[in-house]
């Protein structure tokens, strides 16, 4: 799943920064749980706390999706893995970044 968000230009002091990550969460026991009207959910929700906070939260996007789509509650205790994958895509374009996204799914 790729959700683009705006990455501006900021600066820290005498330090300028402008950085984009490939950020990677697996729902728990690696299930094919993400499809469909959940996954679309999932974009409207990440991109939303993005907007709001400015960062990635698991645990939000976890209680709303498991309280809109309760076949989620009996399929996975919870349904994000402790771990995360982060990363820097340094100068790719989004369409390379896009591509490897989604081949992902197939993994």
């Amino acid at each position: 799943m790729l959700i683009r968000v705006a990455v501006t230009l900021r600066t820290n002091g005498n330090i300028s920064f402008q950085c984009a990550f490939h950020v990677v969460w697996c729902p728990k026991y690696g299930r094919r749980v993400l499809g469909g009207r959940i996954e679309a959910r999932l974009k409207e929700l990440i991109g939303g706390v993005i907007e709001e906070k400015g960062a990635w939260l698991k645990g939000r996007s976890s209680r709303v999706l498991r309280q809109e789509f309760p076949s989620l509650t009996s399929r996975l205790p919870t349904l994000w893995t402790n771990s995360c994958f982060v990363a820097t895509v340094g100068g790719a374009p989004m369409d390379v970044v896009r591509r490897y996204v989604v081949n992902q799914k197939d993994r």
